[in-house]
């Protein structure tokens, strides 16, 4: 996919999946290539930043005769997930509603988010 995807959201893309299952850098980049088009180089720094801002951890485990450096979401980073998961559905309605009027929830469906 072409489209520019933004830091906020690749954070969010990197903690969502942390939240499943801790994970090494290399598989953790490999999950994102599903979605998005990133490189191993852009994604090192976004894991240090994220740690830095101590919503991951990491730890280090023996594999065949190397050690790998596991990412661990945080609680911290479980609080930062959910802010970024509201963000992100009430961005994903401003754009719906502009790309696809016909899925544009009724209120009701919205919620308490605020979509102006």
């Amino acid at each position: 996919m072409s489209i520019q995807v933004s830091s906020e959201l690749l954070d969010g893309m990197v903690l969502a999946l942390l939240d499943r299952e801790d994970l090494y850098g290399y598989a953790l980049t490999q999950q994102i290539q599903v979605s998005i088009s990133v490189s191993e180089s852009t994604m090192y720094p976004v894991l240090r930043r994220l740690k830095k801002e101590s919503w991951l951890t990491t730890y280090d485990q023996p594999f065949q005769g190397r050690n790998r450096r596991y990412y661990q979401i945080t609680d911290a980073g479980k609080i930062r997930l959910g802010e970024i998961i509201h963000e992100w559905a009430a961005y994903k309605i401003s754009l719906d509603q502009i790309f696809d009027p016909s899925a544009t929830p009724s209120t009701d469906e919205r919620g308490d988010i605020d979509d102006k």
